[in-house]
């Protein structure tokens, strides 16, 4: 992959694609589905385009999607107030992105030492977050969706190796979400910038460190090329769920059919965007140690409990919100967290660390 196809996309003036052109008959409705992501990046913009031909496909025809990359008709920190306001009918981003319409948004996405994915999709549909989703997103006109998951993140990329918490007090580290709070709760000088501009930063020195996805996408963009130690494991994001946001007006004049398409559309996704990147992140992985020299580290011991200190921080502010839907939300995410937590143990838990230990053949 040429990363500079992927710099080039996200940063098309919105100027350079008209938008659709109305619909050619009376049934058929063009929606605009407006991206966080360059057109294609591996990853969360292969995952977008999947998502808005699946959509056309299942509703024959009935509803044409268009993909607009970030920057061709908004920027990628845009498409959420793009939707809420009826510019684009559909987006697709990630809840990280949306901290400052409300904090409680952030736990729909990842939540520090928080749930993989298989769990945030269990949350959603058996643990009563898909009420609580709705309910928030309501607030601004828009029906949200899980679509996918990276997996688990990872702790990102550094140009210095780190060997205590103290290393990471004052560095600038680019990274979103209640993540960013865990963070700065620690000392360092968190940003938020999309993936592009994290290449450009720490090829100049702007930043120290930053973390994005997981190897796929990560490689795709060239961190490898700019920092050489790739830190594990990435308890700010143990996974991170994609979503599709569609104007609560526009969705709720569809007829029932047509509803039940876009929701099955976005969860018949989530497993299949999931498994990619954890198939194409093992390889990527791979091929980055062999061929560019990356050097895979563990965070050492106290810099993990330096996270777990300021993620349980983090999370106590939200359970004292003055918002009670926030309130809500948190303690639905912990009351779910510590349940399947304590059965992961035994379950899979159980499975990964008997098979790291005695693979067996």
């Amino acid at each position: 992959m040429d990363r500079r196809n992927f710099i080039k996309a996200g940063v098309i003036g919105a100027a350079a694609a008209p938008l659709a052109s109305p619909a050619i008959a009376q049934d058929v409705r063009q929606w605009k589905m407006v991206t966080a992501w360059p057109k294609n990046l591996p990853g969360p913009g292969v995952a977008a385009q999947l998502l808005a031909d699946r959509i056309t496909t299942l509703s024959g025809g009935r509803i044409e999607v268009k993909l607009y990359a970030s920057g061709e008709i908004v920027p990628g920190p845009g498409v959420f107030d793009a939707v809420s306001e009826g510019t684009a009918e559909l987006f697709h981003a990630v809840p990280a992105y949306w901290g400052s319409k409300s904090k409680g948004i952030l736990l729909f996405g990842s939540q520090p030492f928080g749930l993989r994915a298989d769990e945030q999709f269990s949350w959603m549909y058996h643990g009563g977050g898909q009420a609580l989703y709705d309910e928030m997103y309501g607030r601004f006109g828009i029906k949200p969706f899980l679509c996918g998951n990276s997996g688990a993140q990872w702790g990102g990329w550094f140009r210095n190796e780190i060997t205590s918490a103290e290393d990471l007090k004052g560095m600038k580290f680019r990274t979103t979400g209640l993540a960013s709070e865990m963070g700065t709760k620690m000392g360092m000088a968190a940003e938020a910038m999309s993936g592009p501009a994290m290449f450009q930063a720490l090829q100049t020195g702007a930043l120290d460190a930053g973390e994005f996805i997981g190897p796929w996408t990560d490689s795709a963009l060239g961190f490898q090329q700019v920092a050489k130690y790739y830190y594990w494991p990435g308890v700010g994001e143990p996974s991170s769920a994609e979503e599709c946001g569609v104007n609560a007006e526009v969705y709720g004049n569809l007829p029932d059919d047509l509803k039940q398409v876009v929701s099955l559309a976005c969860e018949s996704l989530y497993n299949p965007v999931w498994t990619e990147y954890t198939t194409k992140h093992a390889a990527s992985l791979r091929k980055m140690v062999d061929e560019d020299g990356v050097q895979v580290k563990m965070f050492p011991q106290d810099v993990i409990d330096a996270m777990g200190v300021a993620a349980g921080e983090v999370i106590d502010e939200l359970r004292q919100d003055s918002d009670e839907l926030v309130q809500r939300i948190t303690e639905s995410f912990i009351a779910y967290r510590d349940s399947v937590g304590r059965y992961m143990t035994y379950a899979d838990g159980g499975q990964i660390n008997a098979r790291a230990h005695v693979m067996g053949y």
